[in-house]
């Protein structure tokens, strides 16, 4: 997709020719350029702010979706449990890693406060209902299965959020909060 800047540009120098250097500092073609480029840089930082915000989820889908069965059956709850599990402790090797490698008497390392930070905010999350995509809906399996990675396929699916007690509640997408 041109940019703004782009299409800007692209008018001055039909109007200017080579003579796009030239141009006065406050004439109106140069606050032209001048906001266009304000404009670009602002939308690409909120690109990469809003993409950097959907990784978590991304991540979180793509998980459940490489632990997908060969054969595609609704899931059982305690089966969605022990995954949800199996997810929160993913880090744990690392984590004792970390901790292994500090000496007695020193900080933790940032990566291990940040990846203790996530693992007890994934834990209140599963036991105020944990987001993820209707493993017990067969068409959302197929949508899961055949998923390829981006945010924008995730609209299709269904999403639920399972609660350590094992209830199954509806949600929606994207994620906010606890639904």
């Amino acid at each position: 997709m041109p940019s703004s800047l782009a299409k800007v540009q692209k008018h001055v120098h039909k109007k200017k020719g080579n003579k796009i250097n030239s141009l006065h500092e406050n004439s109106r073609d140069a606050q032209r350029l001048r906001k266009a480029g304000a404009r670009d840089d602002r939308v690409a930082r909120l690109h990469a702010v809003q993409k950097k915000a959907n990784r978590l989820w991304i991540e979180r889908v793509a998980y459940f979706q490489e632990r997908l069965p060969d054969t595609l059956h609704p899931m059982q709850v305690d089966v969605i449990q022990q995954l949800i599990s199996d997810y929160i402790a993913r880090n744990v090797e690392e984590l004792e890693v970390l901790k292994a490698e500090r000496r007695s008497g020193r900080p933790a390392s940032t990566r291990q406060t940040l990846l203790e930070q996530q693992r007890t905010l994934e834990e209140r999350e599963y036991e105020s209902g944990f987001w993820l995509p209707d493993l017990q809906d067969e068409q959302t399996l197929q949508r899961l299965d055949s998923w390829k990675g981006d945010w924008v396929g995730l609209g299709v699916m269904k999403f639920v959020r399972v609660e350590k007690g094992g209830l199954v509640k509806d949600s929606q997408f994207p994620p906010r909060g606890a639904s």
